[in-house]
């Protein structure tokens, strides 16, 4: 019998708990969650009075819990849910220095914190909790038109990627020793309204019209457009094949830096105004500013199969990456 995506999961999403509520995910999904008519959305989030309007009105219930790590009572939270989304975590900020205990400071949130959390949410009789990890688990970069699968071997670099896999693997021990059924998600980089970080300041030069050096980087990046990502774990949340799965995500459609730079400018209704530096030379004069990580991600390759996803879960993306960056883009300034 064929899967029809969008009707099972309008029948079948029950109570729900998505962590990290009033973040770029989590806010984006509950709102998903709540248009598919989801019967329980309860949101979990740091300090309740920084929380924006995303969850006011819309009928779910949040929870405050402060910083998270391996003590966090969540047990009020779970009562009567039958999903856990785990969206929180602690990312990676543009320009951190790394310090003696970055890597212990990842793992109270990202390792500590979540299996807590699996370890409740097992006793409190959850089916499926799902869970957002990273592309960055599979690695930082692909050699071109050879992506990531699922089963590529991880290589993990940095503090963030190493804990996101600690998590995975600690969490597939919890699953083998209380039957929950286990969902990881590991998206490439996710963009949408509100985005951040690089790809805010990309949206934002390109708005102003900037002069941009990337015309000769013809290198391909898989992306996720935020609605792509919220529709494909509603879909992890229930589909029977999920379960006991790790998937990679995108839009199935990748995409140089250059073309990227083209189709933002066409978004927003400007020129793209690009030239030509060998990636080489760009890369080696952002590591004279200490910015050679940023340069990397803007010349080098890193793309993902989703043909699993298409064929396990019978998921196809809803919005194509011209949708998603014309999304994006609204509310730009420069």
């Amino acid at each position: 019998m064929m899967w029809h995506q969008s009707m099972h999961k309008r029948r079948n999403l029950g109570a729900c708990l998505v962590s990290g509520a009033n973040g770029f995910l989590g806010s984006a999904l509950l709102r998903h969650l709540r248009m598919l008519g989801t019967q329980k959305l309860i949101g979990t989030v740091r300090d309740i009075s920084t929380l924006a309007t995303v969850a006011s009105g819309t009928g779910v219930q949040i929870f405050e819990v402060g910083d998270i790590d391996g003590t966090t009572d969540w047990s009020t939270a779970l009562s009567g849910v039958q999903s856990v989304v785990h969206a929180a975590a602690r990312v990676h900020v543009m320009y951190e220095m790394p310090s003696a205990d970055t890597i212990s400071l990842f793992r109270r949130t990202n390792v500590e914190a979540t299996l807590h959390l699996a370890r409740q949410a097992a006793v409190a009789g959850v089916e499926r909790f799902v869970y957002v990890s990273s592309v960055k688990v599979n690695g930082e970069r692909t050699a071109p038109h050879r992506p990531f699968f699922e089963d590529s071997a991880p290589r993990p670099e940095d503090a963030y990627a190493i804990s996101k896999y600690e998590a995975e693997k600690g969490l597939a021990k919890i699953e083998a020793q209380t039957g929950m059924q286990l969902v990881v998600v590991r998206p490439p980089l996710v963009y949408g309204p509100g985005v951040r970080a690089n790809f805010a300041s990309l949206m934002k030069a390109v708005a102003r019209g900037a002069p941009l050096p990337l015309a000769a980087v013809q290198n391909r990046r898989s992306l996720v457009a935020l609605d792509n990502l919220v529709d494909f774990i509603a879909t992890c949340m229930v589909h029977p094949a999920a379960a006991g799965q790790t998937f990679l995500v995108s839009d199935g459609e990748d995409v140089a830096t250059a073309d990227l730079v083209r189709r933002l400018a066409q978004a927003m209704h400007r020129p793209a105004r690009l030239f030509a530096v060998p990636p080489g030379i760009l890369t080696a004069a952002a590591s004279f500013l200490g910015r050679r990580a940023q340069a990397q991600r803007l010349c080098e390759s890193l793309q993902v199969d989703i043909s699993k996803a298409r064929s396990l879960l019978d998921w196809t993306p809803p919005i194509g990456l011209d949708e998603g960056l014309r999304r994006a883009v609204e509310g730009v300034t420069r």
